[in-house]
């Protein structure tokens, strides 16, 4: 059956959205759980299994498979509660009608389930028959999952090394491949083969005759091309991508994959023009490998929808991505961190979130995996973190592992924010005798990282009152969207917002996502030009070329597509030309950088 919500709630860190499912499915939301930490997962199972009387057994290190296991294990229990709630929900016309009526009251203006629940609530009807309806009608929102395919670490046993399908990502995919959930599995961060390849081993991710597929892959994206090579590669195994999740590079929450200055206006243009061609073009590889591989031919095409996410804030926005775009859905992340009815953000996050300005969201190398991280100065895991440098002992003990994924001085991967880590490369850095300068500089480059593995998930801990072994630091990864965002509010006042009912944002500076986006952009170039010798090699100066290049083309497109932009953005327009306009100054001064750096300009004196 088709979405009930134009939004959806993407997966935020390892814990902030670990139970959000129990929380909105029942009201036709989807979300996605992150299937990272099967320590937190198993945690926060038994949490659920005691709050609802559910027999609880644990699932120990001592067991084989036991990430897999646990993952299964708590996302049945995501399906069962879920369900129930639902199904609560659903009967609640019986006796009375609030909750039935929630669900209602949440869509957007102009949904046709809730214009015709109104006309058959409006008359005098048995309640058995209302109830036959909404059992027609309503369905629950979508229990999706988020693999990192990075976070795909060998595992090890008395020494030797597990095979494949142990490491960390594929046990999580297992986790998810054995459940009862029939939803999607979303894969970000790149492509990984090996992983892609490990999935053709589950029949949930085939179509039948029908189309149906139990669970399907969601692609999350940040340009055309990386679509195109990633829906074939799966196609020639007889997988079909039924989502492309467009996320804006850098305006987003979380870890921060830059484009090569490719904007999102333009990569959604690019969607929408090429959509059919790319259907066309993947479902010519596909059949051919469902018949090579003996699979169930589906009788038509199969569907695909385009969705985006990054920096959205305001009604206006959101419906011009499904208006102009035709996207299926738009994602909300950020500013659901302040709906405890959604997230799970702990009280001192909270209030840390709710003071945010500009200065206090940036763009970190605290992360491991040597990925730009967006940050929020003043949580808790960095003030723990420089604690430890003060008192002479800088890094984590790292008793995760899931980050791990340097071998400069082992044989197996550790992780760059470990003390193990740290230690050797402060000891080989004091070798070097280097200048004051230099040696700082270096020093607080290797100490900067951070334990994301424990810091992304602390906040679920302590929000459930769970033991965090004296490890309270609470790392937190809201996009720059986060400044404009100040209170804390509720589903219903959250959902107004998005549907343009109200309006939370009490500021009247907040610039359009567009436009954020575009300055996000010019000062990554700008650090990347002052960050470059003055001797370019090849590589660097087609990135910067190429980069700026990309940028130019993309604000002609913003140009254009905001002077004929006809009934939209009519109280803003004006300002957002004027910003394009200064915009193309800035840029045209680094592009000036830039042939400096090339020795296309020389300066005479």
């Amino acid at each position: 059956m088709s979405k009930k919500h134009t939004f959806h709630i993407p997966v935020m860190g390892l814990g902030f959205t670990i139970d959000s499912p129990i929380k909105v499915a029942q009201y036709g939301m989807d979300s996605v759980v992150s299937i990272v930490d099967d320590i937190l997962i198993e945690k926060i199972r038994k949490v659920y299994c005691e709050k609802f009387e559910i027999p609880y057994q644990a699932i120990t290190d001592k067991i084989e498979d036991f990430r897999a296991k646990r993952i299964t294990s708590y996302l049945n229990l995501l399906n069962d509660v879920t369900e129930k709630k639902f199904e609560e929900l659903k009967s609640s016309t019986l006796e009375k009608s609030n909750g039935l009526k929630e669900y209602f009251n949440l869509l957007p203006e102009g949904s046709t389930i809730k214009n015709e629940f109104n006309k058959i609530s409006s008359k005098k009807i048995n309640f058995n028959e209302i109830k036959e309806w909404v059992k027609d009608n309503l369905t629950k929102g979508s229990i999706d999952v988020n693999i990192m395919t990075k976070l795909d670490n060998d595992n090890f046993k008395d020494g030797e090394k597990l095979p494949n399908e142990y490491n960390d990502a594929h046990a999580a995919l297992r986790g998810f491949a054995n459940s009862d959930l029939e939803s999607s599995l979303v894969l970000s961060a790149g492509m990984n083969p090996r992983l892609y390849s490990y999935i053709e081993q589950f029949d949930d991710f085939f179509p039948d005759e029908n189309g149906n597929i139990k669970k399907k892959i969601v692609l999350k994206v940040s340009d055309y091309r990386s679509a195109l090579i990633q829906g074939k590669f799966l196609a020639k195994k007889g997988l079909w991508v039924s989502e492309y999740r467009i996320e804006s590079g850098l305006n987003c929450g979380g870890h921060a994959f830059a484009t090569e200055g490719f904007l999102m206006g333009p990569i959604l243009e690019e969607f929408k023009n090429n959509k059919n061609d790319l259907i066309k073009s993947v479902h010519e590889i596909l059949i051919p490998a469902l018949e090579n591989n003996s699979r169930t031919i589906p009788i038509d095409e199969l569907e695909l929808q385009i969705t985006a996410q990054g920096g959205v804030g305001t009604n206006e926005e959101h419906q011009f991505l499904i208006d102009n775009y035709n996207v299926d859905s738009v994602g909300w992340g950020t500013p659901f961190l302040l709906v405890p009815e959604a997230t799970t953000v702990d009280d001192h996050t909270m209030d840390l979130l709710m003071d945010a300005k500009e200065e206090d969201l940036y763009l970190s190398d605290i992360s491991p995996l040597g990925v730009p991280f967006n940050s929020l100065r003043g949580n808790t895991k960095d003030i723990e973190k420089q604690e430890r440098i003060k008192n002479n002992r800088p890094g984590s003990d790292c008793p995760k592992r899931y980050l791990s994924s340097n071998k400069e001085f082992t044989d197996e991967n550790i992780c760059t924010a470990s003390r193990q880590y740290q230690r050797i490369k402060i000891k080989e850095l004091e070798k070097e005798h280097v200048s004051k300068t230099e040696f700082k500089s270096r020093f607080d480059k290797i100490v900067e990282k951070s334990c994301l593995c424990i810091g992304l998930a602390t906040s679920a801990l302590l929000v459930n009152n769970l033991d965090t072994k004296g490890k309270d630091g609470v790392s937190v990864c809201p996009g720059p969207n986060m400044a404009y965002f100040s209170k804390l509010m509720d589903l219903k006042e959250i959902t107004d917002h998005i549907y343009g009912r109200t309006n939370v944002i009490s500021r009247n500076d907040r610039p359009n996502m567009f436009i954020k986006e575009l300055t996000l952009y010019l000062d990554y170039l700008k650090n990347r030009i002052d960050e470059t010798s003055s001797s370019l090699n090849k590589k660097q100066e087609k990135y910067l070329l190429n980069f700026s290049k990309n940028l130019d083309e993309g604000i002609n497109y913003y140009q254009d597509i905001f002077e004929n932009a006809k009934d939209k953005f009519e109280d803003t327009k004006e300002n957002i030309l004027a910003e394009l306009k200064s915009s193309k100054e800035y840029l045209k001064n680094l592009q000036y950088k830039i042939d400096l750096l090339t020795g296309k300009l020389i300066l005479t004196y």
